[in-house]
């Protein structure tokens, strides 16, 4: 699977280490007829003996309102499934029919779940099939 790099990083040091971090990228997606401007959330890690402290809480919150911030409308990630309940309880929803993503020899079905969360007030995901107008982050 080929991802595009982020263009902006959230990080968290210990005594001079990386020990957390997230990225984002701004993309289109287009769900029937509408386009919608969403931050992509990839990149999200934490140090093995860093875990359980709220450091992905802290990288992933802090990347969320950069992107309410900068007007996307919603935030936007793909994640492994025994991760799915670290996202909800950061406030992110499952997409049910996940996303159709570009890749280098065309368009496919992301292998795993799509994400969203809200930036704008008020912001509901529109219903029908969505598509990354781009590679995924």
């Amino acid at each position: 699977m080929t991802a595009r790099d982020k263009d902006v990083h959230f990080g968290v040091r210990s005594e001079g280490r990386l020990v957390a971090h997230a990225g984002l990228v701004e993309a289109d997606v287009e769900v029937g007829e509408r386009r919608l401007r969403v931050a992509g959330l990839g990149g999200v890690v934490v140090a093995p003996g860093m875990r359980g402290h709220g450091l992905a809480r802290l990288v992933v919150d802090t990347a969320v309102a950069h992107a309410r911030g900068a007007g996307a409308e919603f935030g936007l990630l793909f994640c492994l499934p025994d991760r799915v309940e670290l996202y909800e309880k950061l406030g992110w929803r499952v997409l049910p029919g996940g996303m159709r993503i570009e890749q280098p020899g065309g368009v496919i079905d992301h292998p795993l779940r799509t994400m969203w969360t809200p930036l704008a007030e008020g912001a509901v995901w529109p219903q029908g099939p969505a598509r990354l107008r781009s590679m995924p982050m």
